[in-house]
């Protein structure tokens, strides 16, 4: 097999004992190369299966030679391997991590999970680059077990790394597995060789009574321990079903569910809830308390997954079901959020009467008091967006500043800081739509005295600096919201924006390039980067930028027009009259097109085109500054062609 850098290989072979000594073969062929062999089986040790695993074989010796890495990515390494908890003290925990389980009324965004993965690959770069590392050699057995963030982490690590730490790997999968599923996350160009065996597939010889024993001694080790819990849930899952205890099994995978619910792990939450439900739903239809909970993790999950019909049927039929007030009232609520936030053609009057629905329900609780209030100040949060969303700004301002008063009025000083948090957040945000910056500023900053590690706060501050000028105080924000996060593509971009208009074209084009890095189909920031380029000089980098920008959109007549100016100095006229011809037919009505056409029609000695289109700047723009210099042109231009 030849184990070509930059390539994925595929082996598709049943799995089993005989594969992986195949696999081993394989690494077994470079003696000079850094090779792993992994096992990609999200039942047995999760959602960051395989990755885990490569990790816990590098830790010690990086350990050893270069500490200071493990303390810079502390947060995304106890992600992917809880365990690590007891071994690295996280320097900057949030609210959202650490508040009591009561008071987590936060689940991570996606695209938390997105940063984790790419802390972990600079965390690989950077420890090659000390190491010194030769050629590296990854084997990923059981790569159609693998999780959604699994499948993303080395489809990202191909992108990033495939040539930077000379990269081969090899994914080992079934015959009978989905394969574009599978492979899907691997850019076409990357797949190398495809190697199909006929291997012997390993025949289970162990009880039922002996996995039950192993659950079981499984159980006793968890207990109580949180972080034991997170690690090794999926396996004590999978040891309670091949044993035949589905009702034990149930439990955790509910606990599982809610764990990765907040993390933000969609994907793998929704496999576990979706067991859980079709569970309950065969066992213990009567169950409604657990219905319920493992029904508004669906609903969450679906509705983080852009799967927004689905969350609507699931909260709906659950709602059928019940006639409990509380968990009606909270039914309400989320159906308010998906017609605020989700469903095709939003709904806002719909909303609204979602969420009065939702304050009937609740009043006929016999919820305490505190909690009734703190329930209540909830849903009026959610009637808060709605008057956002409606165009009454004032109007969202006054319920958020009133849940915030009676959250201070009736609630202990030091309980649900997280929510406190959160109320003094929108009221900013609706402040700075509105462009009341200072005011903004000044809620924003309240916010992060309560939580002052969870790093979007520290983006948005930056950002309401950036609008008022305060460029140096945005900087710091930003850089501070980079120190407390994993990679963060949109804050690096927003670090781009800060060096340009401070005119440290350099640090710009840094900064934009590392966001690219994360993420390399962001439109805007490949245009940025293009036109920093331009200024500096560096011509033929910008226009790769701008043909990347424009084969994700190419419906974009400014961007078109700013190719063309690029194009048209690189001497490539014929290539910025096209440009120029695609731009004003998007945007006819735009008078600057039509000038740089004509401009570009004369070096290309179309003289006709360039009299048409100065003549129509002329009829677009009367009262435009530069009129009597085009009239002269028009006039120069029509000299020409009476002497042809």
């Amino acid at each position: 097999m030849d184990l070509a850098t930059g390539k994925v290989i595929v082996l598709e072979a049943n799995a089993g004992q005989s594969r992986r000594e195949y696999l081993q073969q394989i690494l077994n062929q470079d003696a000079s190369a850094n090779t792993w062999l992994v096992r990609c089986d999200r039942h047995e040790a999760g959602p960051w299966s395989g990755l885990n695993e490569l990790l816990i074989n590098l830790l010690s010796q990086v350990q050893s030679i270069a500490p200071d890495l493990i303390t810079k990515h502390d947060y995304e390494l106890t992600r992917v391997m809880p365990e690590w908890q007891k071994i690295i003290a996280v320097r900057y925990p949030c609210l959202t991590d650490i508040s009591p389980q009561q008071e987590q009324i936060r689940n991570y965004p996606a695209d938390r999970a997105f940063r984790i993965i790419h802390g972990v690959i600079n965390f690989l770069l950077e420890w090659f680059e000390k190491s010194q590392s030769s050629r590296w050699v990854i084997a990923c057995d059981r790569f159609d077990c693998s999780g959604g963030l699994v499948r993303i982490f080395f489809g990202e690590l191909m992108r990033r790394c495939r040539q930077k730490i000379d990269l081969t790997l090899i994914v080992a999968i079934s015959p009978e597995c989905n394969q574009s599923d599978v492979l899907g996350k691997f850019k076409r160009e990357y797949l190398g060789e495809h190697l199909c065996l006929n291997l012997t597939a390993d025949e289970t010889d162990i009880s039922q009574s002996e996995i039950a024993d192993l659950a079981a001694k499984l159980q006793r080790q968890l207990e109580d321990d949180l972080i034991e819990q997170e690690t090794h849930l999926p396996k004590l899952i999978n040891y309670l079903r091949l044993s035949n205890q589905p009702a034990v099994a149930l439990k955790y995978q509910i606990k599982a569910a809610h764990l990765y619910t907040r993390r933000g792990f969609y994907e793998d939450a929704l496999e576990h809830a979706q067991l859980a439900f079709a569970e309950l739903e065969r066992n213990y239809p009567e169950d409604i308390d657990r219905l319920w909970s493992v029904s508004a993790i669906l609903y969450s999950c679906y509705l983080a997954l852009d799967k927004p019909t689905l969350a609507l049927e699931t909260i709906t039929n659950a709602m059928q079901k019940t006639d409990n007030h509380q968990f009606l009232s909270q039914g309400y609520f989320m159906l308010a959020m998906l017609y605020i936030r989700a469903l095709p053609g939003r709904d806002l009057s719909q909303a609204e009467k979602y969420l009065d629905q939702g304050l009937v329900e609740l009043e006929q609780t016999d919820l305490s008091a505190e909690f009734k209030l703190f329930q209540t100040t909830f849903n009026r949060n959610g009637m808060a967006l709605v008057r956002h969303r409606q165009g009454q700004p004032q109007a969202a301002i006054e319920i958020c500043e009133w849940c915030y008063q009676q959250v201070n009025a009736v609630i202990q000083p030091d309980q649900h800081l997280l929510y406190r948090s959160v109320l003094l957040f929108n009221i900013a945000q609706v402040y700075d739509f509105t462009g009341n910056f200072s005011q903004a500023l000044e809620y924003l900053t309240d916010a992060i005295a309560i939580d002052p590690n969870y790093s979007e706060y520290h983006n948005l501050r930056g950002n309401i600096h950036f609008k008022l000028g305060n460029l140096a105080d945005a900087l710091t924000d930003y850089q501070r919201a980079i120190e407390l996060s994993a990679p963060y593509p949109e804050v690096w971009a927003n670090i781009g924006q800060c060096h340009r208009y401070t005119g440290n074209l350099p640090a710009a084009i840094e900064a934009y390039s590392i966001a690219l890095d994360l993420q390399n189909n962001q439109f805007s920031i490949l245009v940025a980067r293009a036109q920093v380029l331009e200024m500096v000089g560096q011509l033929e980098a910008a226009l790769s930028d701008y043909n990347q920008a424009l084969s994700l959109d190419a419906n974009q007549p400014l961007v078109l027009a700013n190719r063309a100016i690029l194009l048209y100095e690189l001497g490539e006229i014929a290539a910025a009259v096209a440009d120029l011809n695609q731009a004003i037919a998007l945007e006819p009505e735009n008078a600057d097109l039509y000038q740089n056409r004509a401009i570009a029609c004369i070096a290309n000695g179309d003289i006709d085109t360039a009299v048409r289109d100065l003549q129509t700047y002329l009829n677009l723009r009367p009262d435009a500054d530069d009129r009597q210099d085009v009239e002269n042109q028009l006039v120069s231009y029509l000299e020409i062609l009476q002497k042809q």
